[in-house]
């Protein structure tokens, strides 16, 4: 029998602005779902990454079943009642449709599901980020699947010499579904060449040339495509099976060290390295820096084990305050050139009206 992990997060209301849930919010999303979940589902867990919730799920309905995502919708229309009686901030941004209509894909909140036979002990990584877009996963994916100087793996291990399969999305193509497989390493330039592009181009699977198998689902939500205007971050997860014929856990984490700059800060229009923190971290500075989050959990018949905090560790607190210098410096650039993301990503914000009205005072 298979197992299937689904991960569905939104921001459904913060204190103070865009900064964490209220433990009020938190406790009523769990309630609701403890309420609900009925047979349907075999594990679960609640997490908060920024002012975003995800719930985690396992389950044996398969991938984009229509009861699970019914259940997370349902739990986050009942979150945004609580967060609106208690005054929250935000309360239900990411829930951009009126009700449910089989498929949360489209409504607003981020999905990454991965269906498989359990191996005989099956680790796997929960990634959540804050404050950035589905392109933040580029980089560390490419490196952590295709890069030795990252992933050992791949010359070390007969189980990852064929390499794997990128399978990327043209987030940009909003009439359906646009995708292109490239495989590594044959096509690495050509990978190279799309994933340079982190607001148009995401990585939104990985699958193992050796077994067939998943490895990787990432979400690919761009909200702006959904609402027409710009609402908010993206805010990405992403599940990512370790060990085996996949890479090692470090090896995933280890591209993390670097803090490489994203989309995201202020009004999620400029430019910012993404900080690894510690789960259940907030948002301060400048609402930043873009953040991520990484869980590691082991799951038999659809049982999770408790999580482990993979960036609680002495070694990324010299991280973070890499990533805190990177921030400052480039901040102090203020809105000027690459500190602020282009204009193609900032057309849906209210900078649009002033180009309009700047526009009509030129003259030739």
């Amino acid at each position: 029998m298979k197992t299937t992990l689904s991960v569905i997060k939104a921001d459904i209301g913060s204190i103070g602005g865009h900064l964490r849930p209220s433990e009020d919010l938190m406790e009523t999303v769990k309630q609701h779902l403890e309420s609900n979940k009925g047979s349907l589902v075999v594990d679960y867990r609640i997490s908060n990454t920024g002012d975003d919730i995800a719930i985690l799920f396992s389950h044996r309905e398969g991938v984009g079943s229509s009861a699970i995502h019914e259940l997370a919708w349902d739990t986050f229309v009942a979150g945004t009642a609580k967060a609106k009686e208690t005054g929250l901030y935000g309360a239900g941004q990411d829930l951009l449709k009126d009700s449910f209509s089989g498929n949360i894909k489209g409504l607003g909140p981020a999905v990454a599901e991965l269906e498989f036979e359990e191996r005989e002990n099956e680790p796997f990584l929960f990634f959540a980020a804050d404050k950035t877009d589905p392109g933040a996963y580029n980089l560390p994916l490419y490196l952590g699947f295709a890069d030795p100087m990252h992933c050992s793996g791949l010359m070390l291990s007969p189980k990852m010499s064929k390499g794997f399969k990128f399978v990327i999305m043209d987030v940009e193509h909003t009439e359906k579904d646009r995708y292109i497989e490239l495989n590594a390493p044959e096509e690495l330039y050509d990978i190279a060449a799309l994933l340079r592009d982190n607001e148009r181009f995401v990585v939104s699977k990985i699958i193992s040339r050796e077994t067939g198998e998943q490895a990787v689902a990432a979400s690919t939500t761009r909200l702006h495509n959904i609402a027409g205007k710009y609402i908010g971050k993206d805010d990405p997860v992403m599940l990512i099976r370790v060990q085996g014929s996949f890479p090692a856990a470090g090896e995933i984490l280890s591209p993390f060290n670097i803090g490489h700059y994203v989309a995201g800060f202020m009004r999620g229009s400029h430019t910012g390295p993404l900080m690894p923190v510690k789960m259940g971290s907030g948002i301060s500075f400048f609402d930043g820096p873009p953040i991520v989050t990484a869980a590691a959990y082991c799951v038999q018949k659809g049982k999770f084990t408790e999580p482990v905090d993979c960036f609680d560790h002495p070694y990324w607190d010299y991280v973070r305050e890499k990533v805190a210098r990177k921030s400052t410096e480039l901040r102090q650039q203020g809105f000027s050139g690459a500190a602020m993301l282009p204009y193609s990503e900032l057309e849906y914000g209210g900078i649009v009206e002033k180009m309009k009205q700047l526009e009509n005072k030129f003259k030739s």
